[in-house]
């Protein structure tokens, strides 16, 4: 993909990778109009900062080149663009393609970090004119540590987490020296400047200047994994190269990455639907892993289709190396399971538009899912992107038949998560007339010998002895919707839960259905029999009991319009482009996670302060930004005025009044 031909000209903001050393050198990539808004908005979780002592698995991206529908920054259209969910399998993420400097589209890096992984870019000189890009920036010691601190400023200022380099073309002899210098420079100023930052070297040159694939770490390279912080290792490893290399390694050991490519292509194992045989033996000598190119899945098609395939391949990598991320580890917790595209978008529990759209940037904390309990129930369990939703795109959906005394249970997060005082819980559920459900909470050991707790609405306890299992039974509260809609479908239940001084292990639901007296329609009381069940989750939230986050005032924000250019299409039809920016006049914004944007266009005989969610305001789009590029929005004959809205969401999942949101109003120019 190529830079904008003018990149400081106002345009749809897109990604776009830096392919050159005089635009890199300039700096001139920050004088674009597209920079301020690849700046991530998720930084990295402190609790993840610290890189583990224990194997990891880094997953390098590969898809397509890269800069696909990712490239859209605001979002797109297509509801199957590529994307995963599964960051609890990964500690690194490195979003690769074959451009000089590879920068990471911020929809990558704030799912990322909203699961605690971290991010890294590439910079990548490869073939004849990566060799001429080299005689240039290895040339001098001073010209090295020079662009180096051109990488660590964009992983700073773009709130990435470090650097993949791949410096896939034969040295001289000469520039080996002034290499290192730049790697030793490049992973001690990114430590300096961006904490937890790291920088990783890949297996392809070697000490002495040749183009050589060692597939291990060994002295060929070693000097090189001395100065920074790990190894990625060629995939092409036997059997006996992941230990040697450890021992090689010395106690630096989980800093060797071994390469296994998906695609197969001579990787130990063969990849694909086998890459397991390679963890398997990383796991086996206790060496991390480096996964290349998982958007094989996708890109091969794996039947019967991409989220059933998807979800089957990265079963695979939790077969065999586990859960690598634990979450909630912190208050407040909110997931609404959004998984960064969808068929509609609903705002508490209200579809607010009806076509297809992705943004990465948009995922909520994801799902662990895990069948693992069953009665002889043919429930299953999947996100469901088809049916309303409660905020985003996506639910969790349990369908399937049940008995009157079966139940169905899963797993949905593992988490670390200390209480040291009084918590709240929040859940809502869409359900048909005769379907349950309810969360189950899993508790370290502890003197008092509690080790799980049951969440069931209200008095509609199982028939089934399931309750005999759980040493805590609560019984929940309908609770107050936040809905915009009173036609609603979702029901909120909330629960008080004092465990202090307990950790919080794992997160579940279960299903059942009513006792036959307490059903809307004939359930039978066979225990052969079974009767359909079907059962959303839209949102779970956890906080300390009594707080609350407070939404400021409208007036204590700065919103502002920029840029802002009109036209008119063949038909006369006139449309506006401009930038909208916000902020807090006082104080952090930290407290809130997103913001929606709606645009009210009001003709000469509506009251322009009358803004209800009649139908009167339009949803363009969500962003997790302070930051929004509206383009081309068609100004229908008759409208005067616009008022566009920013509708200020909380990382708890509760949002603003749409009508006490802060707003900026535009007259339409030449009504």
């Amino acid at each position: 993909m190529a830079p904008p031909s003018d990149p400081t000209k106002p345009s749809i903001p897109i990604s776009y990778p830096i392919t050159d050393l005089e635009t890199l050198i300039s700096r001139s990539y920050f004088d674009s109009f597209h920079y301020p808004f690849n700046v991530s908005s998720v930084p990295l979780p402190a609790a993840s900062v610290v890189t583990t002592l224990r194997r990891r698995i880094l997953v390098c991206h590969d898809f397509k080149g890269g800069y696909n529908d990712d490239k859209w920054v605001q979002g797109g259209s297509n509801a199957g663009a590529y994307a995963f969910w599964h960051w609890y399998l990964m500690d690194v993420f490195v979003y690769f393609s074959h451009y000089l400097v590879t920068l990471p589209p911020p929809g990558w890096i704030n799912a990322a970090h909203t699961h605690g992984v971290k991010v890294l870019g590439t910079f990548l000189t490869e073939w004849e004119k990566g060799r001429e890009i080299c005689k240039t920036f290895l040339s001098t010691t001073e010209s090295a540590i020079t662009y180096a601190e051109r990488l660590v400023e964009l992983a700073d200022r773009l709130g990435f987490d470090g650097w993949l380099l791949n410096i896939e073309v034969p040295l001289h002899p000469r520039q080996i020296p002034i290499l290192k210098q730049f790697i030793d420079h490049l992973t001690q100023t990114m430590h300096r400047v961006v904490p937890g930052s790291l920088v990783i070297w890949y297996d392809c040159v070697t000490i002495d200047g040749k183009l050589a694939y060692q597939n291990q770490l060994n002295k060929k390279n070693k000097p090189f994994f001395d100065i920074c912080d790990g190894i990625f290792c060629n995939y092409r490893w036997k059997k006996n190269y992941p230990k040697d290399s450890g021992a090689v390694a010395g106690d630096r050991r989980f800093d060797v990455y071994m390469g296994i490519d998906v695609w197969g292509r001579g990787t130990y194992g063969g990849g694909k639907w086998n890459t397991k045989v390679g963890l398997d033996a990383l796991k086996k000598d206790d060496v991390s892993a480096a996964i290349f190119g998982p958007g094989w899945v996708y890109e091969t098609q794996q039947g019967p289709d991409f989220q059933t395939a998807q979800n089957r391949w990265w079963y695979i990598v939790e077969k065999s190396w586990e859960v690598l991320q634990s979450y909630p580890n912190m208050l407040p917790f909110y997931s609404n399971f959004n998984q960064g595209h969808g068929y509609q978008y609903s705002i508490g529990g209200f579809r607010v538009a009806n076509s297809p759209w992705n943004n990465m940037a948009c995922q909520g904390f994801q799902a662990i899912l895990d069948c693992k309990e069953s009665s002889q129930s043919s429930v299953q369990v999947f996100i469901n992107l088809e049916d309303g939703s409660y905020i985003g795109g996506g639910s969790i959906t349990c369908k399937g038949r049940l008995g009157i005394n079966d139940f169905f249970s899963t797993r949905l997060f593992l988490g670390k998560l200390v209480l040291e005082q009084p918590i709240s819980l929040t859940y809502h559920v869409k359900s048909d007339a005769n379907s349950l459900m309810g969360l189950v909470l899993s508790f370290s050991p502890n003197p008092n010998g509690i080790k799980k707790v049951l969440l069931l609405p209200e008095s509609m306890l199982p028939t089934c002895q399931l309750t005999t299992k759980y040493d805590r039974i609560i019984l929940t509260k309908k609770g107050t919707h936040q809905d915009l809609s009173s036609a609603s479908d979702w029901i909120q239940y909330d629960s008080d839960i004092m465990m202090d001084g307990h950790t919080m292990t794992e997160i579940g639901l279960l299903c059942y259905l009513k006792k036959p007296a307490e059903a809307n329609t004939t359930l039978t009381n066979k225990a052969t029999d079974r009767s359909p069940y079907v059962a959303s989750l839209g949102l779970i939230r956890l906080q300390i009991s009594g707080q609350s986050i407070e939404f400021p005032s409208a007036d204590s924000w700065i919103i502002q319009g920029e840029n802002i250019s009109w036209s008119s299409n063949d038909e006369g039809i006139r449309a506006v482009s401009l930038k909208i920016t916000w902020k807090l006049k006082a104080g952090s914004s930290q407290a809130f996670a997103a913001y929606n944007i709606f645009v009210q266009k009001v003709s000469s005989d509506m009251n322009i302060q009358d803004c209800n969610m009649d139908g009167s305001a339009e949803f363009l789009a969500a962003t997790k930004a302070g930051i929004y590029y509206v383009s081309a929005l068609e100004v229908p004959s008759g409208v005067t005025n616009l008022n566009f809205f920013i509708q200020i969401c909380a990382i708890d999942g509760t949002f603003q009044d749409l009508r006490k949101s802060p707003t900026y109003p535009l007259e339409v120019e030449g009504r």
